[in-house]
């Protein structure tokens, strides 16, 4: 998948979590000292109901996702098969890159 242009970067380390909607889901929290800059550029970047577009690496697995608004932060969606790649689950400690693009995955 390409994206266009970059809009912000961002390195840090967040605890998996699990959240159990109508399917089961793993995220990894976004820092909040990084859901404000990530705010700031939402409007520029954001495809629709807040969603934004990003390129993440955990792990040496690279994928792309959307991030979306959650309280006061956001939540970085972690795909099964990212997760077993990674082999991770709720609770565990990742290290993220993650690249913030505008418009919406190609």
């Amino acid at each position: 998948m390409r994206h266009s242009d970059p809009m912000a970067q961002f390195r840090f380390e967040a605890k998996v979590i699990y959240w159990r909607g109508p399917s089961p889901f793993f995220f990894v929290p976004i820092p909040l000292q990084h859901s404000e800059e990530i705010r700031r550029i939402s409007k520029v970047v954001t495809y629709g109901w807040g969603m934004i577009p990003v390129e993440a690496v955990i792990g040496g697995v690279v994928f792309s996702t959307s991030l979306f608004p959650k309280n006061e932060t956001y939540l970085l969606p972690l795909k099964t098969n990212v997760r077993r790649k990674i082999n991770v689950t709720a609770d565990d400690t990742v290290s993220v890159d993650m690249t913030v693009h505008s418009g919406a995955p190609k």
